[in-house]
C-alpha cells in the first residue's frame, strides 16, 4: 500500500491537490536528483494534458525521470525505443487477418497505454514519429479507417539527444507543436552526482519507487487543476504574447493557436501548484519558453550572444508586452 492512498475524482480540493500533487513530485525527486524544475515540469504536462519533450545529451536522466513519473502512477505505461528500424504501425497498431474468423483483427500497438516513454524520438524517420500526431492531438488512433480511442489520462514523456548527435532526425514542426513543453535535464551539480555515485553504484532506484496515485486520482487533479479561474485580462495578455511572437522579426515562425491554449492549461496547473485557485502573469511568463521556444524558428541569420535566438526573442516580447493591470491585481 502507498503512503498516500490515491485519491478518487468525486474528493478532490486544494487540501488533497497539495498532498497527492506533494507526494508526487517526492515520489519521483527520491530518483532525480537535484532536478526540481525537471520533476516539476513533467507533474505540469501530465496534468495539464499535454506532452513533455526532454532534449538533452545522452545519459543525463531523461529516460530516468519518465521511468520515475511512471511508476509513481499505478497506470499502464509503455516504452517504445524509436529505431531506424521502427515502423508506424509498431505505435499505432495493425489490422491482422484471422483466417478462422475470415475477419481482420485490430493489434494495439504499443502507444495503448496512459504514460507512453518514447525513448530517443528522434532516432526513428519523420514517418514514425508522425505516427504519434493524432494519438497526442486527439487522444485516439485511426488504423484502416476504424478509429481506437486512448486509455484517459495520456501522456507521452519523449526523449531526445541534440540535433548535432549522428544518427538522429529532426521533428517535424507538427510533432514538435503536439509536445506541451521542452525541457533539458543539464548535467547535475558535484554534489548531486558524487551521492549518485554513492547510492547507485549497486542499487537500481527505480526499484524502490512505490505508486502514490493512480489513473482515478490523476483525473481528478486534472479536473482540480483545469477548474483554476483565469482573468479575461489575463487572456487577452496571453495573446498578445502569442501574436507578438508572429510579428516578431526575428521569428520566421510565431506561436500557433494551440501552443497559446496549452501555455494556458499549463500556466493553470503551475498556479495550482503553488496553491492558488487563479493565475497571475507571473505563471505565464515562468512558462513561455519551456511552452513556445520549440515551436518557434528564428529568421535567418537572427542572433542575440549569449543565448539562444529564440529564447532570447521571448524574452524580448515578455518586457515588451504590456501587463494589463486588472490582470497584476
Amino acid at each position: 500500500m502507498p503512503e498516500n492512498p490515491p485519491l478518487t475524482p468525486a474528493v478532490v480540493d486544494a487540501e488533497q491537490f497539495a498532498a497527492q500533487t506533494s507526494a508526487i513530485v517526492e515520489s519521483v525527486g527520491r530518483v532525480i536528483d537535484g532536478k526540481p524544475d525537471a520533476v516539476r515540469s513533467a507533474l505540469v504536462c501530465l496534468l495539464a494534458e499535454g506532452h513533455l519533450l526532454i532534449e538533452d545529451v545522452p545519459g543525463v536522466g531523461k529516460t530516468v525521470l519518465a521511468r520515475a513519473l511512471a511508476a509513481s502512477v499505478d497506470a499502464t505505461v509503455r516504452r517504445i525505443q524509436f529505431t531506424p528500424d521502427l515502423l508506424p504501425g509498431d505505435v499505432t497498431g495493425v489490422s491482422v487477418y484471422n483466417p478462422v474468423d475470415r475477419e481482420f483483427e485490430f493489434k494495439r500497438g504499443a502507444v495503448f497505454a496512459h504514460i507512453v516513454i518514447a525513448d530517443e524520438i528522434n532516432r526513428s524517420s519523420p514517418k514514425t514519429q508522425s505516427a504519434l500526431l493524432e494519438a497526442m492531438e486527439e487522444g485516439q488512433v485511426t488504423v484502416d479507417g476504424s478509429t481506437h480511442m486512448l486509455p484517459n489520462p495520456f501522456l507521452v514523456v519523449a526523449t531526445q539527444n541534440p540535433l548535432e548527435m549522428e544518427g538522429t532526425y529532426a521533428l517535424p514542426e507538427a510533432q514538435r507543436d503536439r509536445f506541451m513543453m521542452r525541457i533539458s535535464m543539464g548535467y547535475p551539480d558535484a554534489a548531486a552526482e558524487a551521492l549518485m555515485l554513492r547510492q547507485r553504484d549497486t542499487v537500481n532506484p527505480l526499484a524502490a519507487v512505490r505508486a502514490v496515485a493512480n489513473a482515478g486520482s490523476v483525473s481528478g487533479l486534472i479536473a482540480w487543476a483545469r477548474s483554476v479561474h483565469v482573468a479575461p485580462a489575463l487572456e487577452e495578455y496571453t495573446v498578445a504574447l502569442a501574436q507578438a511572437t508572429r510579428a516578431d522579426p526575428n521569428l520566421h515562425l510565431g506561436a500557433s493557436p494551440r501552443a497559446t491554449l496549452q501555455l494556458i492549461r499549463a500556466a493553470k496547473v503551475w498556479a495550482a501548484l503553488d496553491g492558488r485557485d487563479f493565475v497571475i502573469p507571473d505563471d505565464v511568463t515562468a512558462l513561455i519558453v519551456p511552452v513556445l521556444a520549440h515551436r518557434l524558428l528564428p529568421a535567418r541569420g537572427a542572433h542575440r550572444a549569449g543565448a539562444q535566438p529564440v529564447e532570447a526573442a521571448l524574452r524580448q516580447i515578455v518586457e515588451r508586452v504590456r501587463v494589463p493591470v486588472t490582470a497584476r491585481s
